[in-house]
């Protein structure tokens, strides 16, 4: 039997970067918003991705202008309102005197400095590495190079801010909570939704619905809302190894591979270095998305090509794959597929909207969630909240402050009971929300018992 108390005026499937993103600001607009997720929030694509906040550097050799200076613009944005999860990062890109010429990078880096507008980023600037520290981990053949400016992100962590600030704002996000089916009314949408850890069925109703379910949004367009629209999805699978670490500095770098791809070689929990990513179309479920033996290879052997220590397979520690749903641009290659995102609505004459999202990057997630308000915006009531734009400004849930050492300095006065190594991890995972965690000052054991690997049980309460 229907529950008729529940009628929302925004319904979204998937609780990935883009449905909590679109969440979190459709509510601070007004709306009244139902998020579901079948599995964890972020707990697929969005938590594989290699960690970045960029404009994409190369996807200016596949002109595609908008999208780059929309991203660029978008990381000291995010930086902003997130100083916790997100921070600056020096990329450097040696050349290769067998692939692109030194002019075209020069280039390349130019328009990357100055399509976004950067401010507080520091600029691209060239690097003799003969006699550069950056130069000490590369083979010797490898004497210029350019030093360029992105971001690192923690991209669950990103997710999950999102869905908890739409949530303290009036948002109902529930997970493990999948639609099984959506049928039009005469002027909404019936979400039939079953609880994936009781059992438990019910519905709710909603204006219009969102289908931003990520490498599913196919599946939900073909089986769950039963569409007559076919599915133009790209599933195109990226791979990343984990090594123990490569080199001391703290530099990345982005490497060039003979058939024209990138990859990134990024310090990565102190101890580690993250390698990746691979392009690859993809058939089957993206759950069941691993590294194949072929693409480890190929990550080892590109790193190998430039790096004084070779990298093998036996020194992979860890792998993890992500399935990007591309818009199908009919592109030949899975590298040279748009990165775009695409809106497509659905909102025929006396019946509820459809909006189903293709595409999409971390990076751009926000602009993401604005342009699909946009759309929505003839279809939705009157918004009666902030201002389009308002998610630009507003810290998410611990990145009110400023600047990562002053708050780490704050935190460190105000806690000194807890070991410096620890008290920077717990500031990096949730800025001022740290008081929250550690609980009143004073208490002079304010982690309680230590579970092993720096993990606390105030941490685990929390």
């Amino acid at each position: 039997m229907e529950d008729t108390s529940d009628l929302y005026d925004l319904a979204i499937i998937g609780g990935g970067i883009n449905g909590c993103g679109i969440a979190r600001d459709a509510i601070g607009r007004g709306y009244s918003v139902f998020l579901c997720e079948a599995g964890d929030l972020g707990s697929a694509t969005s938590s594989a991705s290699t960690k970045l906040v960029h404009g994409g550097l190369r996807y200016l050799e596949h002109h595609e202008f908008r999208l780059v200076r929309e991203a660029l613009m978008e990381r000291e944005v995010l930086w902003g309102i997130a100083p916790h999860i997100i921070w600056p990062l020096r990329f450097v890109l040696p050349h290769h005197r067998g692939l692109r010429p030194a002019w075209l990078l020069r280039l390349g880096l130019f328009l990357y400095d100055h399509l976004g507008g950067r401010k507080r980023l520091p600029k691209t600037r060239t690097r003799r590495l003969r006699h550069d520290p950056a130069g000490e981990p590369l083979k010797p053949e490898y004497t210029l190079g350019f030093e360029y400016s992105d971001c690192w992100v923690e991209d669950a962590r990103m997710v999950v801010l999102n869905a908890r600030d739409a949530a303290e704002r009036g948002a109902t996000v529930a997970t493990c909570t999948r639609c099984t089916g959506a049928d039009r009314e005469s002027d909404h949408w019936v979400l039939h939704l079953s609880d994936e850890r009781t059992g438990k069925d019910r519905t709710i109703r909603a204006r219009t619905l969102v289908n931003a379910a990520g490498p599913w949004v196919g599946d939900v367009l073909q089986s769950v809302v039963r569409a007559n629209t076919v599915s133009r999805v790209r599933m195109v699978k990226g791979s990343h190894i984990v090594v123990r670490r490569l080199y001391p500095g703290e530099q990345c770098y982005i490497f060039q591979n003979s058939d024209g791809r990138i990859f990134f070689v990024i310090p990565y929990e102190r101890d580690f270095s993250l390698i990746g990513t691979t392009d690859m179309d993809y058939d089957g479920d993206p759950r069941d998305a691993a590294a194949s033996t072929e693409e480890i290879a190929y990550l080892c052997n590109g790193a190998s090509e430039y790096l004084r220590r070779k990298v093998t397979p036996r020194d992979v520690v860890w792998t993890y794959s992500g399935v990007r749903p591309l818009y199908d641009d009919g592109a030949s290659k899975a590298q040279a597929a748009t990165r775009e995102y695409v809106l497509e609505l659905d909102a025929g004459d006396n019946c509820p909207a459809l909006l189903s999202v293709f595409g999409g990057k971390i990076t751009t997630y926000r602009r993401l969630a604005e342009a699909a308000l946009l759309k929505l915006k003839p279809v939705l009531p009157a918004p009666t909240g902030l201002p389009p734009g308002w998610t630009g400004t507003a810290p998410l849930p611990g990145g009110d402050f400023a600047d990562f050492t002053g708050e780490l300095a704050r935190m460190q006065a105000v806690y000194p009971m807890v070991p410096s190594t620890t008290m920077h991890r717990l500031v990096r995972a949730y800025g001022t929300c740290v008081a929250d965690l550690l609980g009143p000052v004073g208490e002079p054991n304010p982690l309680g018992r230590i579970f092993g690997a720096d993990l606390s049980a105030a941490e685990i309460r929390y």
